[in-house]
């Protein structure tokens, strides 16, 4: 086959409409083949062997003519062979490339797929393992993405939805069976409709990288459902494919995001560059290892082995150049080709660390600050890992925002009754400024969340005291102990109407008090109808209904969703709820200012006595809507209502008198001891100094009425 010289850039396989230039990275290799590879229908393979002869700047390339999107290819990289200098050259292994944009098929698991004998680790395994690894695709670059425009929410506006490609989709009965479970499936009408419904503007895909099923986990029958595991940071996994086209997963994800940016939704990822599915030195070699393994991985002072800070068996070498360039180039590629709105970075402090310490001024996050368009989109960081020193909530960066754990913490405390949490939960409550003010930071740097993929569902959060995951098969050593959850009164599902009962309030103070709490709110796909994984809070492996979300629930938990759609409705519709700059008072104490005051039950403002009262389960917090001092995106005044929340943890109900200055009245605008909030316009006003009842252990929303109601012009 004829090869022209090409060109070092761009790395991958890049189509020009006439043919391929190829190029890849390895400072280590001395030969570098690429490998075209033809599959007949019965998965049958053959390759043919083209050596690259051109290398600039370490890059290997050639120019192939006349090929086009679909070729299948891989490279086999011949390099030496030391495992105890942390070298695994083996050409007998057919190599991933890491800049492809698709892959085709998956491992399948073989002694083949590894680069030594096993049992004989310092052994070279001469076998080939063409027929059981997967393959890169030349990927068609052009699509038609019409008048496609990010919505470009600001994140104080934003309501995140965390949710799984295939688990949100498996069981959807309107979505034909040979789409569900695929980018397809969340095109869907009634996919869109569901997420207009709940009132969220962003969703957050768990990984959709190309990832690896775990050798472990198919040796007992599981998969690897949450995909962190990634083997290509190009290339959308294929697994959530319903295209029967090779390399048509490009495609359809981009049509994917090119329809809910339609809807108005946002589309951010979930993406995994701390580590890769090639695990540690025992592990297999499917791409980096068997390319440049010391570029790529960060290695110990014996370079046979790696640095673990992510406890899946290798980290990424954020300290290579070509390591960083990947990631960047990566990230680009999604923005400015797929059209994606931001990133969550799972595990990010892993992307800080300089040697063992965690650095916020790393090369990888000065790269992302001056980057033109990496520095545009949406940046959330994971802010912890498993290593020394790694849990750094609220030490990112200004551009970023973090998962807020400490929110999560403080929030499930604060509703199963635990004392002394209230100081901590009016600061989370108000977006956490202890955490993230001092560096110039805003509300939108706190990503609150009481439950996400890892951990309890809402519903298994009031339901369980304990984990439940024996569906794992490792005998409940998995997953975490604490959990900080209630089952308010009985383990797991019960006939107990009391129970039950109580269990429903509690779904619903959790969802109001993130909904309703100033920084961005993240929902777990399925909490807003209740959604169960019987226990499991370590569901990774559970590609089945444990994970998947029943959609019968949608009509079992009517109210539910409906009320969720609510308190969202009331978040986005006023600005008090979601401001983009921090409250005047420089203490939860309030301020001269006062855009927000906290009140005890009396309808008096609290003092430090009563902050300091370690077994206080309530309190009240006025945001006056008429004190937002910063203008709108046109320069507009923000004028907004008075509305006054009322939070009481207690199991038995309270008398609260309500405020008498700043309105002329009150209207009950949701209150969580009922299962559905009022209709509109259906509650009497009540006058200041009137006194509520807060029932045990929920919430009351009072919206303040500046004048008395006059009847509408007839004309």
């Amino acid at each position: 086959m004829q090869v022209w010289p090409g060109k070092a850039f761009p790395l991958g396989a890049a189509y020009d409409g006439n043919g391929v230039n190829f190029s890849i990275f390895s400072e280590v290799a001395e030969q570098v083949e690429l490998c075209l590879v033809e599959e007949d229908p019965d998965g049958n393979r053959t390759e043919e062997r083209i050596a690259l002869c051109e290398v600039d700047g370490h890059c290997w390339h050639g120019y192939v003519p006349g090929l086009a999107p679909g070729q299948l290819y891989g490279y086999r990289v011949h390099s030496p062979w030391a495992p105890a200098e942390g070298l695994w050259g083996n050409p007998d292994k057919l190599l991933l490339d890491p800049y492809a944009k698709a892959i085709h098929g998956e491992v399948q698991w073989d002694p083949a797929c590894f680069a030594y004998v096993m049992d004989e680790p310092d052994v070279r395994d001469e076998r080939d393992n063409l027929p059981f690894v997967p393959l890169s695709v030349v990927a068609n670059p052009y699509f038609d993405w019409g008048n496609d425009r990010r919505p470009e929410i600001e994140m104080h506006d934003t309501i995140i939805y965390e949710t799984h490609v295939k688990g949100f989709t498996a069981l959807h009965p309107d979505i034909e069976p040979s789409e569900r479970g695929t980018y397809a499936a969340l095109t869907h009408p009634a996919v869109v409709e569901h997420l207009r419904t709940v009132g969220v503007t962003t969703v957050e895909l768990q990984p959709v990288h190309q990832f690896v099923h775990d050798h472990h986990l198919v040796e007992r029958g599981l998969r690897n459902h949450w995909g962190y595991n990634t083997i290509g940071f190009f290339a959308p996994h294929n697994g959530y494919s319903s295209s029967t086209r090779t390399g048509g997963q490009v495609e359809e994800f981009k049509h994917m995001v090119r329809v809910l940016h339609e809807a108005g939704i946002e589309v951010i990822l979930d993406v995994v560059y701390n580590h890769t599915a090639e695990g540690n030195h025992l592990g297999p070699m499917l791409a980096f290892k068997g390319i440049d393994n010391a570029a790529y991985y960060r290695v110990t002072e014996d370079p046979r082995f790696y640095m673990d800070y992510t406890g899946t068996g290798n980290t990424l070498n954020m300290r290579h150049p070509h390591a960083l360039q990947l990631v960047m180039d990566s990230l680009r590629y999604w923005v400015t080709e797929m059209h994606v709105d931001g990133f969550r970075f799972d595990l990010a402090s892993t992307l800080a660390r300089g040697l063992h310490e965690v650095d916020r001024l790393s090369a990888f996050f000065d790269l992302i600050q001056q980057d033109p368009v990496v520095s545009q989109v949406k940046l959330i960081a994971e802010p912890w890992d498993v290593g020394e020193g790694g849990y750094q909530v609220g030490n990112f960066p200004p551009l970023w925002s973090e998962w807020n754990g400490k929110y999560r913490d403080t929030v499930r405390d604060f509703w199963r009754g635990e004392p002394r949490t209230l100081q901590e939960f009016a600061s989370r409550l108000t977006g956490s400024s202890d955490l993230y003010e001092s560096d110039g930071r805003h509300p939108g740097a706190s990503i609150n969340f009481v439950t996400a993929h890892d951990g309890f569902t809402v519903a298994d959060l009031v339901s369980y005291n304990d984990k439940h995951n024996e569906a794992n098969g490792e005998d409940g050593r998995d997953g975490e102990a604490h959990n900080r959850s209630w089952n308010c009164g009985a383990e797991g599902p019960v006939d107990d109407e009391a129970v039950n009962a109580l269990r429903r309030r509690q779904v619903r103070n959790l969802l109001t008090t993130l909904l309703l709490s100033q920084g961005v709110p993240m929902l777990l796909a399925g909490d807003e109808m209740g959604r169960t994984q019987q226990g499991n809070n370590n569901a990774y492996c559970q590609d089945n209904e444990i994970s998947w979300v029943d959609w019968d629930l949608a009509a079992k938990s009517a109210e539910l969703l409906s009320f969720v759609g609510a308190v969202t409705e009331l978040r986005r519709g006023h600005p008090v709820f979601h401001r983009r700059r921090w409250f005047g008072g420089v203490s939860i104490r309030g301020g001269e200012d006062q855009d927000i005051a906290w009140l005890r039950p009396d309808g008096a403002q609290m003092d430090d006595e009563d902050w300091e009262n370690g077994f206080a389960k309530a309190v009240g917090v006025l945001l006056n809507g008429q004190m937002i001092p910063w203008p709108g995106p046109r320069g507009e005044p923000v004028v907004d209502d008075v509305f006054l929340l009322l939070f009481n943890a207690h199991h038995e109900a309270l008398e609260w008198t309500l405020p008498h200055d700043w309105v002329s009245a009150w209207d009950v605008v949701l209150d969580t001891a009922d299962d559905a909030p009022p209709p509109a316009g259906d509650v009497d006003a009540l006058h200041p100094g009137a006194v509520h009842r807060v029932e045990g252990r929920s919430i009351v929303v009072l919206q303040g009425v500046a004048e008395e109601r006059t009847p509408p012009d007839a004309g």
